[in-house]
């Protein structure tokens, strides 16, 4: 259900992409719009995002395991209370030191065109409540995935896409890109609205408190603050990225913005809609001190995450180009956009394993009431990504190649490693992770991902001369029912599951 969910809302938003790109291309009006929304994710990751559900989910739940209702709610009340306040402070502060950020910290590259950084300017002030809105939004998503219900929550972020849609078609004729800066705000509204009714039916009792001196609420600052430190590394990172980017050739911002878009739609599909779901799963086994069954819930997962994540980054690797002209070379997206956003979309693409699987583990630490760990991991694997970002986009610089390229490649290898670190602590937490069947699905993917490589390539060598449609989806369905079947020549039990599952669905 949660997969279906991360699906349509993969949908929403490539097409919205598909839209911007039509409107915008990589000109300078979207990169300043790029720039300019970083500064409102920033705010939302650090205050509430992935580091707020990794500190409340495990908290609240444990309270509900333990049939301390009441005391629950108090806790969502009082975080409610202080996401609320902290937000608005922090944006009104944005808003004020907005030029100082975008031209000192941001986008220097800016500089050259007073226009282009103008822009960025203006609309930082714009999307600013943004961040607040989607603060209430994921705390009433982790309110609501406590309780088992995944399927509304991952629906909400398609209503954000809806209103980003509806600001290129609508507003975006008559206000430019202004409109689509609307849209944003428009769907931060949505989907924080489409979560209140069902939030409203769970019956709990709002309060006013902010609740300081709460043993839950210092519980969830406990953990969350190391988180913050960690999520802090990961958006420095992409502050560098478009701080590079500014100073490479124009499109370098969009160019990346568009291909980290591309690689994390599969992403969210196999790793986040699978996380969402395990991450209560992993927390009440934890609370009901059951490591053993929380070992194997996990091992199944990981096996899982790499028997689609492996195949996936070898498709989005071999059908860049055709997939990237098919999806965008249209109205302002030139033929020399596709080039820049498959350059980076290829290096992108190798680290989808290493993403989906941190997704994964992260959340394994987290319902072990464990922040720190993943956040020193995280951030010694994002101190890295910044070394190796000035290193590979100098050294693709002085070979010739398209320097953004290198930004990619540094994300892909330092959340290889970081993968790498997170396994094996993990191994060691648990007294194990069942390797053998883990390096079972790894040998069953990388055989049948094998054959379905030169599937693809024997693919794109017959329609060569093809269109790009034939190309692209063919070349997607050729892939997938050589990859599925190779899995089921193999007996991969997954696939199995996946059929039973399917017809008990269907009756």
């Amino acid at each position: 259900m949660v997969t279906l969910a991360f699906v349509i809302s993969n949908l929403a938003g490539l097409i919205r992409q598909i839209l911007v790109a039509n409107a915008f291309g990589t000109t300078s009006t979207i990169e300043a719009f790029y720039a300019a929304n970083r500064i409102s994710e920033t705010l939302f990751n650090l205050v509430a995002g992935g580091a707020l559900a990794s500190a409340f989910i495990p908290t609240f739940t444990s309270l509900l395991a333990k049939e301390k209702r009441q005391q629950a709610w108090k806790l969502a009340s009082s975080i409610t209370n202080l996401i609320l306040i902290f937000l608005t402070l922090i944006a009104a502060a944005a808003a004020v030191f907005a030029p100082q950020v975008v031209r000192y910290i941001l986008a220097p590259g800016f500089a050259a065109d007073p226009a282009k950084e103008a822009l960025t300017i203006s609309l930082t002030r714009l999307m600013l409540p943004s961040a607040v809105l989607f603060g209430l939004s994921v705390l009433a998503m982790g309110i609501l995935n406590s309780h088992q219900k995944f399927f509304i929550p991952a629906l909400a972020p398609s209503m954000y896409q809806i209103g980003m849609i509806f600001g290129v078609l609508v507003l975006t004729p008559r206000m430019g890109i202004y409109g689509l800066a609307w849209g944003v705000i428009l769907g931060a509204a949505l989907h924080l609205l489409l979560q209140l009714p069902l939030l409203i039916k769970q019956g709990g009792k709002f309060s006013f408190s902010l609740g300081l001196r709460s043993p839950d609420v210092q519980e969830v600052v406990r953990l969350i603050i190391p988180r913050w430190l960690g999520v802090a590394v990961v958006q420095l990172n992409f502050w560098i990225n478009v701080r590079l980017a500014s100073l490479q050739p124009e499109g370098s911002v969009a160019a990346i913005q568009f291909a980290f878009a591309l690689m994390l739609m599969p992403q969210a599909a196999i790793a986040q809609s699978i996380a969402t779901a395990a991450l209560p799963t992993f927390s009440t086994q934890v609370a009901q001190n059951k490591l053993k069954e929380m070992r194997s819930s996990l091992t199944a997962t990981l096996r899982g995450i790499l028997l689609l994540s492996i195949p996936a980054s070898l498709g989005l690797i071999l059908l860049r180009r055709p997939l990237v002209s098919l999806l965008y070379q249209r109205g302002e997206f030139t033929a020399y956009s596709t080039e820049l956003v498959s350059w980076a979309l290829l290096w992108y693409a190798a680290g989808l394993v290493g993403h989906a699987m941190v997704e994964i583990l992260a959340r394994a630490f987290y319902a072990l009431h464990d922040t720190k760990t993943p956040v020193f991991i995280g951030v010694a694997a994002m101190s890295l990504n910044v070394l190796f970002s000035f290193l590979f986009s100098a050294l693709f610089s002085r070979i010739g190649w398209m320097p953004h390229g290198g930004l990619a490649l540094a994300n892909t290898l330092a959340t290889g490693l970081e993968m790498i670190g997170l396994v094996l602590i993990m191994r060691k937490r648990l007294e194990g992770l069942e390797g053998s069947l883990i390096w079972s699905g790894v040998l069953k993917a990388l055989i049948s991902g094998g054959l379905m490589v030169l599937a693809i390539l024997g693919w794109l060598s017959i329609t060569e001369s093809g269109s790009i449609f034939i190309q692209g989806a063919g070349g997607i369905l050729v892939g997938l029912i050589v990859y599925t079947a190779a899995l089921g020549i193999l007996k991969t039990s997954e696939l199995k599951q996946i059929f039973q599952a399917v017809r008990t669905r269907l009756g």
